[in-house]
């Protein structure tokens, strides 16, 4: 950006200082856009509302939260974010393109996606490493597309971010379900993405399996090269440390939504999930139970 002030007298402590012109380049103050923009966004399936209207901003440093039970609206606002569910109403911009005047096949290559229908359409012995590659087209698999030395290089490191180098050469179908979720974790880091969207990565494992991912997850965040991150989960005890915000959905409608230490509080999580709960952080991770 470039302001030009020509012509104009200022002045300083009452002195004049003359007639100036002055040329300020301030390509230093580019502001960055938020990662996600939804303004009334809303998700109707015939005349059955899933999603009421939500207005929702994301910036890139964010790491958000979405908890809520079984039919809330969690998974209709992944699939609005991932670009794979257009919305009823509103408008949706992600990494600064607004959706319906930009290529979704283009922008959804700079959002890195993990899920267990995802998950499900890889094939079963393709490897690791191939996995994680296929992100940089946003494809299930690598004989789609070409992959240069760079390509799996990029991937490589990737799954060593996260301490999953050995997972390289292993084919998916030998991998443990919390193996499998680490490879998709590396995927999601691909290409230098400007989202991560994370839809209940630690579903259907075990205490190890879920704790190992949770560390990942937090060493991912604490990462100040990662970008925005949204992770949807039905537990408080998934939420890693270093989770800035929350948004809480019950019945397609938000609850509470804004900064993780003013959203997740006893009151709203019993509202949520219709039980009074407690809740407490603990070394920066969140324990709930019900109170009795």
């Amino acid at each position: 950006m470039v302001l030009s002030l020509r012509n104009r007298r200022i002045t300083s402590n009452q002195v004049s200082v003359g007639l100036v012109v002055v040329i300020w380049q301030a390509d230093f103050m580019t502001v960055t856009s938020p990662a996600v923009e939804l303004l009334g966004v809303s998700v109707k399936y015939e005349d059955v509302t899933v999603l009421s209207p939500l207005d929702l901003e994301i910036s890139s440093s964010d790491r958000w939260v979405v908890l809520g039970p079984n039919g809330s609206g969690k998974t209709s606002l992944i699939k609005i974010l991932s670009l794979y569910r257009y919305p009823t109403t509103g408008t949706v911009k992600v990494l600064g393109e607004t959706w319906g005047a930009t290529d979704v096949r283009q922008l959804r290559q700079r959002i890195g996606l993990a899920s267990s229908s995802l998950r499900d359409q890889f094939r079963p012995d393709i490897l690791g490493l191939d996995i994680v590659m296929t992100a940089r087209h946003a494809a299930l698999e690598t004989w789609w597309h070409e992959y240069s030395e760079h390509d799996r290089e990029a991937a490589m490191e990737c799954l060593a971010r996260i301490g999953a180098e050995a997972l390289a050469t292993r084919k998916f179908q030998t991998m443990s379900s919390g193996e499998q979720q680490r490879v998709q974790l590396a995927r999601t880091l691909m290409g230098e993405p400007g989202l991560l969207l994370l839809d209940e990565p630690t579903a259907g494992l075990d205490l190890a399996g879920r704790e190992q991912l949770v560390t990942s997850l937090a060493s991912v965040a604490a990462d100040p090269e990662t970008p925005a991150t949204v992770l949807v989960t039905h537990h408080t005890d998934e939420i890693p440390p270093g989770f800035t915000h929350g948004l809480l959905l019950r019945g397609g409608e938000a609850l509470a939504c804004g900064p993780i230490d003013q959203v997740l509080t006893a009151d709203s999580l019993s509202e949520c999930f219709g039980l009074r709960l407690q809740l407490e952080n603990r070394d920066g991770r969140w324990l709930s139970w019900t109170s009795g």
